[in-house]
């Protein structure tokens, strides 16, 4: 919801990359317990979602800031 909702309405639309910056910490965060458990195969998610919340911080916080 905060990676939607505050770009979508237009409110507070500064919490986007931060909501996304978060999410990013979180996949780091799931990255390296699941390195450190050896489930290689199950880390194929979190680098996905890393990606792409890596992607909105940048798209809107550096390339098109609103």
């Amino acid at each position: 919801m905060g990676l939607i909702l505050p770009a979508a309405t237009h409110i507070m639309p500064w919490l986007t990359p931060l909501a996304a910056g978060g999410l990013v910490l979180t996949m780091l965060g799931a990255l390296v317990v699941h390195f450190r458990r050896n489930e290689i195969p199950k880390a194929i998610a979190p680098i996905v979602l890393l990606v792409l919340a890596a992607i909105i911080v940048y798209g809107r916080a550096v390339a098109f800031p609103l």
